[in-house]
């Protein structure tokens, strides 16, 4: 009777927080809020905190008529990420944007990881994908691919699963302007990190207006200029 009682325990997943970041984003947070439901009708996501910075569309509305908890943050992305972790009560966070859609059987891979205890002291992301049919949008989802895996560096698009504890322990999320992504998936370490078959489908509009060579080296160059410790506040202004 013990041994199946720690068996159930150490295969009961988790319960999880999804916490989005959002600013004047109607136009795509239902989407993403849609793609969690079988999800919380299971029970393992059991709340989804959009972390608001202040929107003047009707980004608010949309998230409580699909029955998330809405606060109000300073506006920004690591100060909403930060507010919104601090309000999540689930043993597990997973951190996603408003503009990026989890594809259908998400939660199944999610759910192993968070049921594995071995994974308290790791964070896992998903696989990089853009709505868009380019062959352009397929390099760059390959080039992210590699760098994820190589280098440890992928960016807060592609989400990031990490247990409350190891969170707290890594310090959380700081308050900058950019790259606040890039500065907790540091501190958790390539060897810490797991990537997901699953896809996180993530809107092309910010490719599709500049163009995907251009945009890609702005994000490029930020990376770089982040590395040579150029304050995220700077980065900021080239990034837009």
């Amino acid at each position: 009777m013990s041994g199946t009682i720690l068996r159930d325990q150490i295969l009961k997943p988790s319960m999880l927080a999804v916490v989005i970041p959002a600013l004047n984003a109607d136009q795509t947070l239902a989407a993403t809020l849609k793609s969690l439901k079988p999800a919380r009708a299971s029970g393992f996501v059991c709340e989804a905190i959009v972390s608001d910075g202040g929107s003047t569309d009707r980004t608010v509305a949309v998230a409580e008529a699909a029955g998330a908890k809405t606060i109000s943050a300073a506006r920004g992305r690591g100060a909403q990420l930060a507010a919104g972790a601090d309000a999540a009560s689930a043993e597990w966070r997973l951190f996603l944007h408003a503009d990026t859609v989890l594809a259908d059987g998400w939660h199944t891979e999610a759910e192993g990881f968070c049921a594995d205890p071995a994974n308290r002291r790791r964070a896992a992301v998903f696989r990089f994908a853009l709505a868009d049919d380019a062959p352009a949008a397929r390099r760059l989802e390959k080039i992210v691919a590699w760098r994820t895996r190589a280098l440890g560096l992928p960016y807060g698009d592609q989400g990031l699963l990490i247990s409350r504890e190891f969170y707290r322990a890594l310090g959380g999320y700081r308050i900058l302007p950019l790259m606040e992504d890039v500065d907790l998936v540091r501190r958790v370490g390539r060897r810490r990190l797991h990537m997901f078959d699953s896809p996180a489908i993530t809107s092309a509009e910010r490719y599709l207006g500049v163009g995907y060579v251009p945009r890609s080296a702005r994000n490029l160059m930020c990376l770089l200029l982040y590395f040579l410790h150029v304050p995220p506040r700077l980065i900021a202004r080239l990034y837009g």
